[in-house]
């Protein structure tokens, strides 16, 4: 007798993993977002690119699971440094 196990398909794991352009990263990094964050904008993704490099492979795709977490990190230094320098 052969027992097949079914695997669970976990779709967040799946959605983190899945590498993205940079529009459609920006659509779902917005999406459901808690209204104490700051949403992204293109021009605040391609800053943060700027910034850390080394996070991004050669074809420049972005995902929630590697680059979410490190851009709400870095996002509120931004928007801090954007007031004072006024």
């Amino acid at each position: 007798m052969v027992l097949l196990q079914t695997m669970k398909i976990d779709p967040n794991k799946e959605r983190c993993s899945e590498q993205l352009p940079i529009a459609d990263f920006l659509k779902s990094y917005n999406e459901d977002l808690p209204s104490q964050f700051s949403h992204a904008n293109i021009s605040l993704l391609e800053e943060f690119k700027k910034t850390h490099p080394g996070l991004f492979s050669t074809d420049n795709t972005w995902s929630l699971g590697q680059h979410r977490k490190k851009f709400m990190d870095w996002l509120p230094q931004q928007k801090t440094s954007s007031v004072t320098s006024k």
